[in-house]
């Protein structure tokens, strides 16, 4: 293929990977496909005809050829340059070829609007409106009600404006999380104009030069033109495959799907690092191609919408099922033995009810409102949401297992000491003792201290901030590297000839091995440059220069540098006397690195053997190295963790520190923000040895969680001792301690301490990284949270970003998530007693005893869908009850369900037994005013006609009017009792009334004043009482529901009261 063509499909199209918001499956399923069609149109190459038939992404993924280019090529093609990559009028000119951004997939309107209509409950309104309309004509001839028509058209009106709030709630989510999205920044490091530069990668063009180290995700497809030995991608997104993928500068496949000389766009960087050319961009990167492709995302529901809709199923069943057996009852009985008593007409109307009386309408609304409050709110504190059901997975949270660095302390690491075998310095003193040129006993080590520090480091100035103040400037890198580059450059001593540019301009890198979590050590060989000599004292013109932990470092050196500068061997007694300082500066919370060199003089080395094979003769020649000394690192503490640790523990929920640091580092971190408070730590030694942690062997999984009565036990252990682990042993540390430390542990091992967690006790485990080596354990986790600052594989990774990097947060999350919970219990609560119970008695009554219908079915449907909803909605913006909500034991996901045993006697054996009384009774009180008694108006059927106990229809017609008028009004005022007793589980209306003080929420008065006025419109409205045949009632009507309420109130107060003063008794063991 020409250059040119190449070029033109590189250059075209928009998007990064992450915009593309489909589901992995089906982008590993097209990339399979893409990758087999290209193989086959490779055989077919010589054929037009079969080509030109193949699929069209497939064949332009086979006409690049990239790959298949040597390196020179590679850069001659794109007209750019390894070293100074693409100049500035270069870049504006590519630019207009469009953004580096995927195109959104296309959206299906009429899916949505589908599931809009009649999504929810809607597909039980458009049965009620069907049959409705049937009703009025032609079942309603020769003399179709008018009431009829008014109760369809008022359903048609419930469906528009549920549909209507559905998609404003939709659209109002989207472009909340869609704002939340615009704060993770997805930048790129490019050299351009010949200076490293960090740019959005939404503004890379073809033929840019980007840089990559591990962490990063790749923001286009690349051709690889240089790569360490140990580069490795996770391409998991692409072919859901876990393996890490070694990249390479050879050809490996002519598929451009399967070489490994590419880095295709929203994969990760996992180990090592590499430089790269853009050849594909936005739409035409194989990324973008997939996600044309796919076309759309799946709908998938959330935890708590998939509990709803349990509960909607079995409503629903149960609505259809009572309303065809009212048919069939007038069908079968009440049409022959009771003629006249209902024509079909009225049969219809009225079993209407039994659809819209057991149907909360106001659930699904309170559900998408409360995920809409959760996502503003998150919003507000910088928290990305990828899926809203996370907030509620986090109220039921039980294990929090936070890294250390960058989680619980700032981040920011700077170098406090620097000691050799036999001298300590702070570095404020060395800056303040040796700087001066004229001092003259500085201490000649620094002199290889600080070639070490500036050579051996993975971390690198941002070219746009080099000309600003050292504390001022960006680095690239992680905060170990960082805060040692930052000590390196700025540490000048002018009488030993300290000078880190002439130190820069002396050496040049020829191989590296960057840290990985495996090796715990860097590794960095560099060669004398050409030009003069600028430290004479070296003799050697090629070292090994190795940076990492003392702990491993150590058994590979056999000599050890005096702070003169003079080396001696290093013996037993000063290995003791450095482990010895490292554990003190250890226990202080400082991380210790080692820092060594060797003379590579005698080491036969070819400099032109491939990268795999010169790693293979580092590894061989790992040994004898001189410990030049130790730094010491300090990262403190965020200074809101302490407080958010606490509260999160108070709220039932341990918390493990698992990172990768030295065991006295980490736990002396740990005991600083609260994770352990004990004095005394057990080690596996003694746990093993604990009676208290034995008895948990051999549990029963579910069951392996700490006692109430046991107290607070801590636990530290490394990485080696995970490795020895058996399950009893992780049913011991499950089961027997609160307090736990995983120090030195490898990203494999902290998956392992997730899982082991996850299979004991029931527990929802959530983990906290930033990092690389955090993935795969967020990616486990029930909930994943990453850090903002963190690296683009832990965010891609975790369900939830916390772009502030601010811990309490979590707190925040938790709360929100028992809050979100808890609110729609109190919706169902609120709403079923009367919007189902109380309105099917009525319908019951009709039907099956022969009573007139004491609740029309238009005011049914009104109470369900206006009165209801207005007042249930308020409950969504209740706040915590008191500090109950953080101090009880985290919900079981497995056990602990929306509804339950006691949930349901509320409903039906408490509130809605106290309510359906009180509005039947206020419908027999109104019939005993106008003369007829009890049995004058209950199992009457066909009776109830003109001349009745001496009464003419209309009269009759008048009584069922006022009667159903009381009997409504009766339920709206009832409401503010059921709504007030709901609010709380425990606490009293006393100290937490809507009004004032902490528990304040006014859109309870608002919601009641609301559904006052709705009531007045029904009854006094012109219009609704010519076409539903509404009445004005008479005064006493009016107030005595309201000590109807106020008893409902007193009755839930009373029943509290006995809760929380005898907790053991059968009053607070059935109280929901």
């Amino acid at each position: 293929m020409a250059p040119s063509q190449n070029s033109a499909f590189s250059r075209s199209g928009s998007g990064t990977a992450s915009r593309g918001r489909i589901q992995n499956s089906d982008i590993q399923v097209q990339y399979r496909t893409l990758s087999i069609h290209a193989e086959t149109l490779q055989k077919e190459k010589g054929d037009p005809k079969k080509a030109a038939n193949a699929a069209d992404p497939a064949s332009a993924i086979r006409q690049i050829d990239v790959h298949r280019l040597t390196i020179d090529e590679v850069f001659t093609r794109f007209s750019t340059s390894p070293t100074v990559g693409l100049e500035d009028s270069a870049v504006q000119r590519r630019s207009k070829d469009g953004k580096n951004v995927i195109s959104k997939p296309p959206t299906q309107y009429w899916k949505k609007a589908l599931n809009y209509i009649f999504g929810g409950f809607n597909f039980l309104m458009w049965i009620a409106f069907i049959v409705t309309v049937l009703s009025y004509e032609p079942l309603g001839e020769p003399d179709p009600a008018v009431f009829n028509l008014g109760v369809a058209v008022l359903l048609l009106l419930v469906i528009i404006v549920s549909a209507t709030f559905y998609a404003f709630v939709d659209w109002h989510a989207s472009r909340i999380m869609n704002s939340i999205k615009n704060l993770v920044a997805e930048d790129a490091s490019v050299i351009r104009d010949g200076k490293h530069q960090t740019v959005r990668a939404r503004d890379l063009v073809v033929g840019d030069v980007v840089t990559l180290s591990m962490g990063d995700r790749v923001p286009a497809d690349l051709r690889l033109v240089t790569v360490s030995s140990d580069v490795r991608f996770d391409r998991s997104l692409l072919t859901g495959e876990s393996d890490m993928v070694p990249g390479t500068l050879d050809l490996t496949s002519d598929n451009a799907l399967e070489t490994r000389n590419l880095a295709l766009s929203s994969t990760f960087v996992v180990q090592g690092s590499c430089t790269g050319v853009v050849f594909a961009i936005g739409d035409k990167s194989v990324i973008g191609r997939i996600v044309a492709m796919s076309g759309k995302a799946k709908f998938k529901l959330t935890t708590v919408q998939r509990e709803v809709w349990f509960f909607t199923k079995i409503i629903s069943t149960l609505a259809l099922g009572l309303f065809a057996l009212s048919l069939i009852v007038w069908a079968a009985w009440l049409r022959r033995s009771f003629p006249g008593f209902e024509t079909a007409s009225e049969a219809i109307v009225n079993s209407i009810g039994c659809l819209t009386a057991f149907v909360p309408q106001g659930l699904p609304v309170c559900v998408a409102l409360s995920l809409t409050i959760v996502a503003k709110r998150m919003a507000k504190r910088n928290v990305l949401v990828k899926n809203l059901a996370t907030i509620e997975t986090l109220g039921c949270m039980s294990v929090l297992c936070s890294d250390k660095t960058g989680t619980l302390t700032v981040g920011k690491m700077s170098v406090q000491n620097v000691a050799f075998i036999d001298s300590e310095f702070q570095v404020d003193e060395i800056k303040e003792r040796f700087s001066a040129t004229e001092i003259c006993n500085a201490p000649l080590a620094l002199r290889a201290l600080h070639m070490v520090s500036r050579l051996c480091n993975g971390a690198k100035f941002d070219s746009a901030t080099v000309q600003l103040p050292l504390d001022e400037r960006q680095i690239k890198g992680d905060a170990t590297d960082s805060a040692i580059l930052r000590f390196s450059e700025g540490l000048s001593v002018p009488s030993i000839g300290i000078s880190t540019p002439s130190l820069l301009g002396a050496y040049e890198k020829t191989f590296e091995i960057p840290f990985n979590s495996r090796n715990k050590w860097m590794l960095t060989l560099v060669q004398r440059s050409a030009e003069p000599k600028a430290q004479a004292d070296t003799e050697a013109d090629k070292w090994m220069l190795v940076k990492g932990g003392p702990d491993v470092l150590f058994p590979k050196c056999s000599s050890v540098m005096k702070a003169d500068g003079s080396v001696i061997p290093l013996d037993s007694s000063r290995r003791t006397h450095l482990q010895l300082l490292q554990e003190r500066w250890s226990s202080e919370g400082q991380r210790v690195l080692a820092l060594c060199r060797r003379p590579l003089e005698g080491v036969a080395m070819d400099m032109a053997i491939s990268p795999n094979d010169m790693e293979q003769l580092m590894y061989r020649n790992l040994a004898n190295l001189t410990l030049v000394g130790l730094v010491g690192i300090r990262d403190p503490p965020r200074w809101d963790v302490a407080d958010a640790i606490k509260i999160i523990r108070r709220a039932g929920v341990r918390v493990f520190m698992v990172t990768g640091d030295f065991k006295l580092t980490a736990l002396a971190v740990a005991r600083q923000v609260g994770i352990v408070t004990q004095e005394k730590v057990d080690d596996l030694k003694a746990m093993r040895a604990s009676p208290l942690a034995r008895r948990y062997a051999g549990v029963d999984p579910p069951a392996i969680k700490p006692a109430e009565n046991d107290g607070d036990h801590a636990l530290v252990l490394t990485g080696d001792d995970v490795e020895s682990l058996e399950p009893a042993d992780w049913d011991m540390i499950v089961g027997g301690y609160t307090e736990i430390v995983f120090a030195r542990t490898t990203p494999e091992q902290k998956l392992r301490i997730v899982e082991q967690t996850k299979a004991r006790g029931d527990n929802t485990v959530a983990v906290t990284g930033d990092g690389v080596n955090d993935a795969p354990a967020l990616k486990a986790s029930d909930i994943g949270v990453a850090m903002g600052a963190g690296s683009d594989v832990a965010k891609e990774a975790a369900a939830m970003i916390l772009l502030n990097n601010d811990l309490t947060s979590i707190v925040v999350a938790i709360e929100m998530g028992r809050l979100v919970f808890d609110n729609l219990k109190k919706v169902i609560l609120y709403l079923m007693p009367a919007g189902t119970y109380t309105e099917f008695l009525a319908v019951f009554c009709n039907v099956f005893l022969g009573m007139q219908l004491a609740l029309s079915s238009y005011l049914q449907v009104c109470f369900s869908i206006t009165n209801d909803v207005v007042m249930s909605i308020s409950l969504m913006f209740e706040k915590p009850e008191s500090a109950d909500l953080m101090l009880r034991k985290p919900r079981n996901a497995r056990t602990d369900r929306l509804t339950d045993w006691r949930f349901f006697f509320q409903i039906y054996l408490f509130i809605g037994l106290i309510m359906w009384p009180c509005a039947m009774s206020m419908w027999f009180f109104w019939m005993s005013k106008q003369g007829l008694g009890f049995y004058d108006v209950i199992l009457v059927f066909n009776k109830w006609t003109d001349g009745f106990k001496g009464y003419s229809i209309d009269q009759l017609r008048e009584f069922v009017s006022v009667g159903q008028c009381i009997y409504y009004i009766t339920m709206v005022f009832m409401q503010y009792g059921g709504l007030l007793a709901v609010r709380n589980r425990r606490v009293s209306i006393l100290q937490s009334n809507p009004l004032w003080g902490p528990r304040r929420n006014l859109a309870v008065p608002l919601g009641m004043i609301a559904t006052m006025l709705i009531g007045v419109v029904n009854l006094y409205g012109p219009g609704l009482q010519r076409v539903f045949g509404t009445t004005p009632i008479p005064g006493m009507f009016w107030g005595i529901p309201f000590a109807f309420a106020t008893g409902i109130l007193m009755m839930d107060e009373i029943r509290k009261l006995i809760a929380r003063s005898y907790p053991n008794s059968i009053v607070a063991k059935m109280a929901w």
